[in-house]
C-alpha cells in the first residue's frame, strides 16, 4: 500500500488491526450446530453459534462484550458490559465462521441473528455499519431481510432504528405477559414499561414484506402457564408479527428455573381460540421441539417428531381459513429426512 501517504499508513497501523476473530474454542452438537469462543486484538472474546439448517444456514453473533441489561435468566449479564464490539469486530464474526463452515451467502441463504452476547441497540451505531458491510452486494452480500437484532426494548433506540432506510429485521426480547412478571427477569422494564414497548413495536415502520418477531423464553414455572398463553396473545394480537417460544436450556439465575422437560408437553391455548402450541421433550436435558398449531377448525400445521412432515423446512405454519396476524411457531424447527425434528430448542 506504499500508495498511501506514509502518515496514514502509520496510524492505520497503530490504530487498525487486519483480520478476522481467532478460534479460541469450538463445541459441536449432534445435530451440527457449533458454538465458538472467538477472540479479539484486546484479549477480550465474544460467542457466535453456526446453526446448520436444511436449506438455509443461521449465525447468531455478538454485538457487544457482555451486556449491561442484566436479565436474570442470561448468564452473560453476569459479565456486565465490558464494551461495544467495533463494525469490524461484528462482520469478523461473520466471515470467521463463513471459513470456518465453508459458506457462501451468495450461493445458499444464510440468515444472520444479533441475539448473542450485548445489546445491539445500544452500540446501533456500529450495528448499522455492520449491516450496511453484510447487506452490501459489494460486501458479504446477505440480504436485508436475512439480517435480524435482538432488543431486550430499548424504546428510544427502537424509534431510532425505524427511521434508517437501511435496516435489519427487528426481534423483541419479551419473556413475560405482565408488567410485574417482566421487571422480575428484564428489570430494564422499570424504565421502559411494557406498555410502552408495544406501543413503540405497534408505532414501528414495516416493510410490506416484513414482520416483527416477539421472542419467548419459557422459564418453568413462571412464565408459561396457560394464563400467560392467553395473555400474551392478547397482548401482541393485533401486530403484524411472530411468536418465538424458547425452551431454557441452561440453569436460570435468580428465582427463575430451567424449564423442565417433563413439563414441556402441556399445551397452551389462547383466551381467543387462536392458536395452541405443544413442546414436547423426548429426553431430559436435550429439548427437541414438537409444535403444534391449531385454529378452531382443527390441526392446520405440525413440525416435529414423528410428523408428516406437512410444513415445509423453514416455513411458517398455514392457518386455514385465514391466518391471525400473530403465529406461533419454533423458528428453529427443521426437518430430518425422517420427518422429525432436527432441532434443539433453546
Amino acid at each position: 500500500m506504499n500508495t498511501l501517504p506514509a502518515g496514514l499508513r502509520e496510524t492505520l497501523a497503530r490504530e487498525h488491526a487486519v483480520g478476522l476473530p481467532r478460534v479460541e474454542q469450538r463445541i459441536a452438537a449432534r445435530d451440527g450446530t457449533t458454538r465458538y469462543l472467538l477472540g479479539l486484538d484486546d484479549g477480550k472474546s465474544v460467542e457466535a453459534v453456526f446453526i446448520p439448517e436444511r436449506t438455509r444456514d443461521t449465525l447468531c453473533i455478538s454485538s457487544q462484550v457482555g451486556c449491561p441489561v442484566d436479565c436474570k435468566f442470561c448468564l452473560t449479564a453476569l459479565m456486565g458490559l465490558e464494551r461495544h464490539l467495533t463494525a469490524g469486530e461484528i462482520v469478523g464474526q461473520t466471515l470467521a465462521l463463513c471459513r470456518a463452515h465453508g459458506l457462501e451467502p451468495t450461493k445458499r441463504p444464510l440468515n444472520i441473528v444479533m441475539m448473542g452476547m450485548g445489546e445491539p441497540l445500544l452500540n446501533l451505531d456500529n450495528v448499522l455499519k455492520a449491516v450496511r458491510l453484510m447487506g452490501d452486494p459489494e460486501g458479504v452480500g446477505i440480504p436485508l431481510r436475512r439480517i435480524t437484532v435482538s432488543t431486550s426494548g430499548i424504546i428510544p433506540k427502537i424509534e431510532e432504528l425505524g427511521r434508517e432506510e437501511i435496516r435489519p429485521k427487528l426481534a423483541i426480547s419479551l419473556n413475560a405477559s405482565t408488567e410485574e412478571q417482566r421487571r422480575q427477569v428484564m428489570p430494564l422494564t422499570k424504565k421502559y414499561h411494557l406498555a410502552d414497548l408495544l406501543e413503540a413495536c405497534r408505532r414501528y415502520p414495516l416493510r410490506p414484506w416484513e414482520k416483527l418477531t416477539f421472542e419467548y423464553v419459557l422459564l418453568g414455572g413462571f412464565n408459561d402457564s396457560d394464563e400467560d398463553a392467553r395473555r400474551v396473545v392478547g397482548l401482541l394480537g393485533q401486530m403484524r408479527c411472530k411468536v418465538n417460544l424458547i425452551a431454557l436450556a441452561t440453569p436460570g439465575r435468580g428465582s427463575t428455573s430451567r424449564r423442565r422437560p417433563e413439563r414441556c408437553s402441556r399445551s397452551r391455548r389462547s383466551s381467543r381460540g387462536a392458536c395452541r402450541v405443544l413442546c414436547d421433550s423426548r429426553a431430559a436435558g436435550d429439548l427437541r421441539g414438537l409444535w403444534a398449531v391449531e385454529a378452531d377448525d382443527g390441526v392446520v400445521g405440525t413440525v416435529g417428531h414423528g410428523g408428516p412432515g406437512r410444513v415445509q423446512p423453514g416455513k411458517a405454519l398455514d392457518w386455514r381459513g385465514g391466518p391471525p396476524k400473530t403465529s406461533m411457531y419454533c423458528a428453529t424447527s427443521r426437518i430430518n429426512r425422517r420427518g422429525r425434528c432436527a432441532s434443539r430448542c433453546g
